[in-house]
């Protein structure tokens, strides 16, 4: 386990987190074969002293929208629609058992609204160490398209799975500090940092699915990791916050995805990453009082930001040209 030490006389909030990060879950792998070894990952992070596990997005099954269903109640197997339940209810017993918190990624499909109409949601919930659901966060930014596209080698429809929520990016006091969520293709943009940073977030708990091939532009495949690497580090330094990022990597129904998941300090910095692209804990004690290390100093925003230059640039339209 990875470990940053304050300064002698500095205060500290640590908390204990692990990356539990998921090889490939295919087609055909159930429910319960795949919550089996979600506790079995929570058994390591016991054996480690972790108190918060992050696991991917959507934990419980393969990436489902590398296939299309014309008619999208097919897909209704996929989705959750109520956390827990009979499935999940061993892996909330187990962390509730064991003491340890955790963030768990899943496709949710709620219950009928006042119209009768269902919603379908790219979803992470944040379950205390009592076994309490305490937050919920759904997907913002969704990526990939929202029609049948048949002639690439796999499909992205997470736009036609998917609705984007309208629900922003909150944040909850909880193990020792204050935390966000964000999924996937959430940790691309800055708003998405800067919208939790300006609540006073220390902690963002991050899963994703990243296949490697990127069928738009190949020239970007080689560079998957980097970009992956590059946006979680400048969002984190940007912010003064840690950000722990969680991939299901490997070879997925013959898609390669990223794996590298990491633990990135306030500074930047990648203090634990993960060397394979199978089931993998990676841990590190996280002193949430390093934050104010930058929080205070060169991210101060009260003292350096500065919103109406940026409201009156957004609110221009065209190309500005010099008179």
């Amino acid at each position: 386990m990875s470990r940053v030490f304050a300064h002698h006389g500095e205060s500290r909030r640590p908390v204990v987190v692990g990356a539990a990060q998921l090889g490939p879950i295919q087609r055909d792998d159930s429910r319960d074969e795949v919550v089996a070894r979600l506790i079995e990952l929570l058994h390591q992070a016991h054996r480690r002293g972790v108190e918060l596990v992050v696991y991917p997005e959507l934990a419980l099954t393969t990436f489902f929208p590398r296939w299309f269903e014309t008619d999208i109640s097919r897909a209704d197997h996929w989705y959750e629609t109520s956390m827990p339940n009979s499935s999940t209810a061993p892996l909330f017993d187990e962390a509730k058992r064991l003491g340890i918190g955790f963030c768990l990624g899943y496709a949710e499909l709620t219950e009928p609204d006042a119209n009768g109409s269902r919603h379908r949601f790219n979803t992470q919930i944040l379950v205390e160490r009592d076994g309490s659901v305490i937050g919920k966060y759904r997907k913002v930014h969704i990526p990939g398209h929202e029609t049948n596209e048949p002639d690439r080698p796999f499909q992205h429809a997470e736009r036609y799975y998917f609705e984007p929520s309208d629900e922003g990016f909150p944040v909850w006091r909880a193990f020792g500090g204050i935390v966000g969520m964000m999924i996937c293709n959430d940790r691309r943009w800055p708003e998405t940092y800067r919208e939790m940073g300006l609540q006073g977030v220390e902690i963002i708990l991050c899963g994703y699915n990243t296949p490697i091939h990127y069928v738009p532009d190949p020239s970007q495949d080689a560079l998957q990791g980097f970009h992956n690497a590059l946006v979680m580090q400048a969002g984190a330094y940007q912010n003064g916050t840690w950000v722990i990022g969680v991939a299901k990597g490997g070879v997925e129904e013959g898609v390669d995805s990223l794996a590298q998941s990491c633990i990135i300090a306030p500074s930047g910095q990648v203090v634990a990453q993960a060397l394979t692209s199978d089931d993998e804990l990676i841990s590190a004690e996280c002193d949430l009082d390093w934050c104010a290390r930058y929080k205070e100093t060169l991210f101060d925003f009260d003292r350096y930001r500065r919103p109406e230059v940026y409201t009156r640039l957004t609110s221009q339209r065209g190309v500005v040209r010099p008179s």
